[in-house]
C-alpha cells in the first residue's frame, strides 16, 4: 500500500506554484501548509459578480463573465473549505439562485448567457432551460451543509425530493454526484435513507457509467462516510486509492481525463484536481506529513 509523504507534498506545492491558479494555490496553502483562510476568500471575491453569482472562469470550462450555476457550486465549496459557511457571500449566492430558478423549482444546468462567451462545447442549453437535478442537488446540499435558512432552499429541496420520487428516474454520472451531495446533507435523515434505498440501483448504474468514462470510484466517495461509499465494493476504495497514487505525474500533479478544448484549461483543471486528489488521499490516510 503506497502512502504519500512530505516530500510528495513538496513536489505538489512546486507543481501548483508553477502551474496552478492563484485560488488553488491558496487552497493548497490552507489545507496543507496551515495558511489562514483570508487569502482564499480574497481570491474568491475576484470571481463574484454584483448579482451575487460567480463567473470569470471559476469553472474553467465557462470562460465568460456572467454568473452561472456551476461556478456558484465551486464558490460554496471554497467558502466551506475556508470555514466561511456564515459569510454573507453564501446568502448572496442563494439570492442569485432564486433569481434564476426555473418555474419547476430547479436551477438549470447552464443559462443561455453561456452563448455570449467562450465555453466548452458540452455547455449547451435551450432558450428556456428547465431545472435540473445537476446542479440543483449539489447547490441545495451545499447550502444545507452551510446551515442556510434561505427561502430558496425550501424550493430547491422540494424539487430534489420530487425528482427522486419519480418512477422513471434516469440518472447520468453527474446527476448521481449531485444526488449524493443532496442526500449527504439534507436535514431529513430518515427521508434521505429511504430515498437512497429506493434509488441506490440507479445511482450505482450511473456511477458505473461514470467510471467507464472519466470518473473514478473516489469521485463518488471522496472521503469516508456518506452515501457514495455505500455504492462501492469493500475493496474498491483501496484499489482506487492505489490507482490514484499511480496516476500522479512526475511533476507532482494530477491530470484530468476529460477533453481539453482550449489550452489554458488544462493547467487550471490540473491545479484544481491536484488539490482535490490530495484532500482525498489525506481523508483516507494515504497522505502523511
Amino acid at each position: 500500500m503506497r502512502i504519500l509523504d512530505a516530500t510528495d507534498l513538496d513536489l505538489a506545492r512546486d507543481f501548483l506554484r508553477s502551474n496552478g491558479r492563484l485560488i488553488d494555490r491558496h487552497r493548497f496553502a490552507l489545507h496543507f501548509l496551515g495558511a489562514p483562510p483570508g487569502p482564499l476568500l480574497a481570491a474568491l471575491r475576484a470571481y463574484e459578480n454584483p448579482d451575487g453569482g460567480y463567473g470569470h472562469a471559476l469553472e474553467p470550462d465557462l470562460r465568460g463573465e456572467d454568473s452561472q450555476p456551476v461556478p456558484a457550486q465551486h464558490a460554496l465549496q471554497f467558502l466551506h473549505e475556508a470555514g466561511a459557511d456564515d459569510d454573507p457571500a453564501v446568502s448572496r449566492v442563494a439570492d442569485w439562485l432564486a433569481s434564476v430558478t426555473a418555474p419547476d423549482g430547479g436551477v438549470p444546468f447552464v443559462l443561455p448567457t453561456v452563448r455570449h462567451a467562450p465555453h466548452a462545447p458540452w455547455w449547451q442549453t435551450p432558450d428556456d432551460p428547465p431545472g435540473a437535478i445537476n446542479p440543483t442537488g449539489t447547490l441545495a446540499g451545499m447550502l444545507h451543509r452551510a446551515g442556510s435558512r434561505h427561502p430558496w432552499l425550501a424550493t430547491a429541496t422540494d424539487f430534489c425530493w420530487r425528482h427522486l420520487e419519480r418512477g422513471d428516474l434516469d440518472l447520468g454520472p453527474y446527476d448521481a454526484l449531485s444526488v449524493l451531495t443532496f442526500l449527504d446533507h439534507v436535514p431529513d435523515r430518515d427521508r434521505a435513507e429511504a430515498a437512497f434505498s429506493r434509488v441506490r440501483d440507479a445511482l450505482a448504474r450511473a456511477a458505473a457509467e461514470g467510471t467507464a468514462d472519466h470518473h473514478t470510484p473516489l469521485d463518488y466517495a471522496p472521503a469516508p462516510g456518506g452515501f457514495g461509499g455505500r455504492l462501492l465494493a469493500p475493496d474498491a476504495v483501496d484499489t482506487a486509492l492505489d490507482a490514484l497514487i499511480a496516476a500522479r505525474h512526475d511533476d507532482g500533479g494530477w491530470d484530468v481525463a476529460f477533453p481539453i478544448w482550449t489550452p489554458i484549461t488544462r493547467p487550471e483543471w490540473r491545479g484544481f484536481t491536484t488539490v482535490e486528489q490530495l484532500r482525498t488521499l489525506r481523508a483516507y490516510g494515504r497522505l502523511k506529513t
